[in-house]
């Protein structure tokens, strides 16, 4: 059996929503310090729907594949949904990961809902004013 599933190949080898969206309203970034491993996540939403997101990910190719697969599961999709993204959610995702690299799929799930905290409390701020 291959250690790496085909999604994770294709997601490593071909990574979707790479890159910055300047005008983001959520920002999160997160680390591993263990395996070295920094994700950032980028999110633009409006009318509580998450229309673009990007990453940028300083990581093995698990973490990659990993931050790839979760912008694929939230983009288009409500703030609430995106919420409820699991780690477990997106290493299913991608067929499976092998179980010492679960970690990237959990930098995944917290880079996401960091991006979300940081939305949330952009846009309490907003209300303020």
């Amino acid at each position: 059996m291959a250690l790496y599933s085909e999604k994770v190949m294709d997601h490593f080898r071909n990574p979707r929503n790479v890159g910055v969206i300047e005008d983001a309203n959520g920002i999160g970034e997160v680390g591993n310090a263990k395996c070295g491993d920094i994700m950032k996540m980028y999110l633009k939403i409006e009318d509580e729907v998450i229309q673009d997101v990007k990453f940028e990910t300083f990581g093995c190719g698990s973490a990659i594949a990993s931050s790839s697969m979760a912008t694929e599961l939230i983009k288009g999709k409500p703030v609430s949904e995106a919420m409820k993204l699991t780690n477990q959610a997106v290493a299913e995702a991608l067929d499976g990961l092998p179980a010492y690299k679960m970690h990237c799929s959990v930098l995944a799930e917290e880079a996401i809902q960091s991006a979300l905290d940081d939305y949330q409390k952009n846009k309490a701020e907003k209300n303020e004013k």
